[in-house]
């Protein structure tokens, strides 16, 4: 059995929208909790770290990318019940991040890692929670390049 289903309590979980060239990064899930599925690179915060080194040692090791952290996002609750309780629940913690070095290659927990277009990776049967940080992080995105270009 996975040790975070379950749980006492909620799992804070930190998640990166990364974006290159006006493209999101987005890994296949190698472990529940939605397996298999399109998701957005993150994972669970260990003892002792920060939200923000969370974020960037979680895309590390799904996705092989150094990345920095431009901005915060939003909290999003992801909560699994079952019949007898609650299976998973994560407070997830999302930020979007650009990307500073490494080899994109599918790491720890992903089974694939690649780049889409905005419309692409809208188009995918994504949790509707992660269409919407998608699209509030190219909104962002383009905020902070407007600020720069003042």
């Amino acid at each position: 059995m996975d040790a975070r289903e379950n749980p006492a309590r909620p799992i804070v979980g930190a998640g990166a929208v990364v974006m290159k060239d006006g493209e999101v990064l987005l890994i296949r899930r190698g472990k529940p909790p939605k397996l298999g599925s399109w998701s957005l690179p993150g994972g669970a915060q260990e003892l002792g770290e920060t939200i923000e080194d969370a974020v960037v040692r979680e895309v590390l090791e799904e996705t092989g990318l150094e990345v920095r952290v431009i901005a915060f996002l939003d909290v999003i609750d992801l909560i699994e019940k079952e019949a007898d309780g609650i299976r998973y629940h994560y407070t997830l913690i999302d930020y979007l991040s650009e990307v500073t070095g490494g080899t994109l290659s599918p790491g720890t927990d992903a089974a694939d890692a690649r780049f889409f277009s905005l419309e692409e990776a809208l188009a995918l049967p994504l949790w509707s929670e992660t269409h919407r940080i998608i699209r509030l992080a190219a909104t962002r995105m383009a905020e902070i390049k407007d600020q720069k270009n003042v």
